[in-house]
């Protein structure tokens, strides 16, 4: 049994968030410390973060030993979370340092709790108005009553901080005292929340017994589009704080929250913690410290919420589960899925899996027995699915540069006389996909990366969507250097949105894409304000087919319905039908009915007529056949091993000899194919090339990955990473 204390002078095998091999022995500082402790240790001539994880190995002379330079003053990390975090490490093969970066992601986590000044609008108005004022100034009404530091206000405005106090003097700006870390309100679950159906009542009910039992358990909760799914996780949230334990929601998209967090705060009374990108370190340092002390009761956020410090999590409930979003593709490369069910079966938690079109991995767990699953089969209300239809594009005659067809274009005039919102939808952001010179055929591609650019029209420059490189668009072509010869190929949104603004000249038109907004809060806005009417055409990237409620929305047209369906992607036909059955789900979600017009060139495709004929678990059930057939997931096992560096033939030479010496890998009876460059060979300067290794569903694959990758000694830049269980494969 380990220790949970050690005294003074005891030593400590300390895990810092550096990138080493291992955990390191301390000395316990003066008063000791407890297993778990946050604490700060010298490193060389640095000071570091780390967490004593357990008793030192002593394989050291003691008198070099040095000591622990003080503990931080927050809670201990649980032994549930350590045992979490190693399991997860396993699991993906990531070093425990990365994993423990992704728990300890709030800044200045030991500091003293203390008063500080903090900057919000004040009542004034500046005697005299500069650019830099206004920046603040709309910065702050951009961000309703919230509160920044000096520091956090200046860079976010991009001002010096002169200016911010200036505007305290004159009022505009207030100044305030504030204590650095408060609790989140109380939530009252108890009030009432909205009166549900038969069919949404026997749904919570069974999730809320489940949540009350105290025991692990996964529920699939698939519902069409509209049909009240968040309505009865709430309720699952309300029994789960009522048994005194905390919950989380996760949800795939930053933008998704305004609208979902008031429907929170009307049936809780109170705001809960927000975790995402958007949120101000300030602010994640309150989260992270709130959650660890259980003064936080409900966590919204998204993937790296899972890995805070909950004091008593009984509930996490995974919204639109089948959102690729959930896998995180750089660094540590998890699916937040699946970790949540790993952090719920050992903390015994619940959780639920809520999709109108779930992943086919949850879709065989609940036909397996592994899941629960319940179905919610009406829209809510008076609301009824929308019409689905397809419009062969084989013979609709269309000029080059047009892409709505007449057959949609007559649909949205109709939608707009009945003073109707349409929604035309493409999965391209940007202008034009491929720029090229019609003298020779240069296709204008990114310097660093093996991907052709991106026009971005209101930008005025070229951007590579892997790196974020951008350039202007030339006006001589870089190969032939013929003059004004450069056109755009294919459409984008933003393309589209030209096409929209000449078709349709009296309607408003809105174009939505993540990549149009500076801030997550003002594409937020914007979606808020749309809802509400601002616009009559809405132009969209998937980022529309994520669970927003447009109420007079009544038409969705999808551009290119075959978009999705090319490529070697085993998941394609899977996402094709998911996508276009969340986006078709925006129409028709309050009284008026619905309709969804697909654009294709293969109306005969399966995928295709399984959208139409809305035959969910026949597609399915074909899909599952075929995968099954293949021994691919979720029926066997595969991971992705990706090396880079910037020489060619050393990263090659390298994989060569990784898939030559494949013996720990065939003892388990598992495939190594390849190399070959990655589908995209090169992002930001570095060669890519990739190994794929297939197993069957019972074999024991990371063992043998790491016994297998361990032999290759990684020289200079070259490096080498393990995606288990692969979503994307470019």
């Amino acid at each position: 049994m380990m220790p949970s204390f050690y005294d003074e002078g005891m030593l400590v095998a300390v895990l810092t968030t550096q990138p080493l091999d291992r955990a390191l022995d301390y000395k316990a500082p003066e008063g000791g410390c407890h297993l778990g402790a946050f604490v700060e240790v010298p490193l060389g001539p640095r000071k570091v973060l780390g967490v004593v994880w357990r008793p030192g190995k002593g394989d050291y002379d003691y008198a070099k030993v040095r000591s622990v330079l003080r503990v931080l003053d927050a809670a201990p990390m649980r032994d549930e979370m350590r045992a979490f975090l190693e399991k997860a490490a396993a699991y993906t093969l990531t070093p425990m340092p990365a994993m423990l970066r992704l728990a300890t992601r709030a800044p200045g986590l030991g500091d003293p709790p203390s008063m500080r000044k903090v900057y919000r609008r004040g009542p004034d108005e500046p005697d005299r108005m500069t650019d830099a004022r206004r920046r603040v100034l709309d910065f702050l009404s951009e961000y309703g009553d919230l509160s920044f530091t000096l520091k956090e206000l200046a860079e976010l405005s991009g001002v010096t901080s002169s200016v911010i106090k200036g505007l305290v003097k004159q009022g505009a700006v207030a100044e305030e005292d504030s204590p650095r870390d408060l609790p989140f309100p109380p939530m009252d679950p108890s009030r009432p929340g909205k009166a549900l159906t038969e069919d949404q009542a026997r749904a919570a009910g069974h999730i809320a017994q489940a949540v009350q039992s105290g025991a692990y358990g996964t529920t699939l909760l698939r519902g069409v589009t509209g049909s009240g799914k968040t309505e009865v996780y709430l309720e699952a949230v309300a029994a789960c704080l009522k048994a005194g334990r905390q919950a989380l929601v996760l949800l795939p998209e930053i933008a998704l929250t305004a609208e979902f967090l008031k429907r929170v705060e009307e049936r809780f009374g109170a705001r809960p913690a927000e975790w995402h990108s958007g949120a101000t370190m300030t602010e994640r340092r309150r989260i992270w410290k709130m959650v660890g002390q259980g003064q936080a009761q409900l966590v919204i956020g998204a993937r790296s919420a899972l890995f805070l410090p909950y004091q008593n999590l009984g509930l996490i409930v995974v919204d639109e589960e089948h959102d690729t979003s959930y896998k995180q593709e750089d660094g540590v490369l998890y699916n937040a899925r699946d970790m949540a069910v790993l952090r719920a079966s050992m903390l015994g938690a619940q959780v639920v899996l809520a999709s109108a079109t779930p992943s086919l991995e949850s879709w065989a767990n609940a036909e397996s027995g592994k899941y629960t699953r319940l179905d919610l089969e009406a829209r809510f209300g008076p609301a009824v699915m929308p019409t689905m239809r397809t419009i062969d594009m084989r013979a609709e005659k269309l000029q080059s540069n047009r892409w709505v067809s007449e057959e949609l274009k007559r649909a949205v005039e109709a939608r707009l006389e009945a003073g109707e919102q349409a929604m035309l939808f493409l999965n391209r952001r940007g202008y034009a996909p491929i720029t090229l010179c019609r003298a020779c055929g240069h296709q204008v591609g990114c310097d660093q990366c093996d991907a052709r650019m991106v026009e971005h029209r209101f930008l005025k420059r070229l951007m590579c969507h892997q790196c974020g490189e951008t350039k202007p668009m030339p006006t001589v072509c870089p190969s032939c250097e013929a003059e004004d010869r450069m056109a755009p190929v294919g459409p984008g949104v933003e393309r589209l949105g030209e096409e929209a603004v000449e078709l349709f000249p009296d309607a408003r038109v809105a174009v939505l894409s993540s990549d149009m907004y500076g801030s997550a809060r003002a594409l937020k806005a914007e979606i808020e304000q749309i809802a509400e009417g601002g616009a009559d055409v809405i132009i969209g990237t998937q980022l529309v087919a994520k669970g927003h409620n447009f109420p007079n929305l009544t038409l969705v047209g999808v551009i290119d319905a075959d978009l999705g369906l090319q490529g070697s992607d085993l998941r394609a036909a899977e996402r094709t039908f998911q996508l276009m059955r969340q986006v078709a789900g925006r129409a028709g979600r309050a009284e008026k009915p619905g309709t969804a017009m697909l654009q294709t060139y293969q109306p005969e495709h399966p995928v295709i007529r399984a959208i139409l004929a809305g035959d969910e678990e026949g597609f399915w059930r074909a899909e599952a056949a075929q995968r099954e057939a293949a021994g691919v997931p979720p029926y066997g096992r595969m991971a992705g091993i990706i090396l880079s560096g910037p020489d060619v033939a050393q990263v090659f030479d390298a994989a060569n000899a990784l898939a030559r010496n494949a013996g720990a890998l065939q003892r388990v009876g598992a495939q190594v194919f390849g190399p070959a460059p990655a589908p995209i060979a090169r992002i930001r300067g570095r060669h890519r090339v990739r190994l794929l290794v297939k197993a069957g569903k019972g074999v024991a694959l990371q063992g043998a990955i790491a016994q297998w990758v361990g032999q290759l000694r990684l020289k200079g830049d070259l490096r080498l990473a393990v995606d288990i269980d692969p979503q994307s494969f470019y």
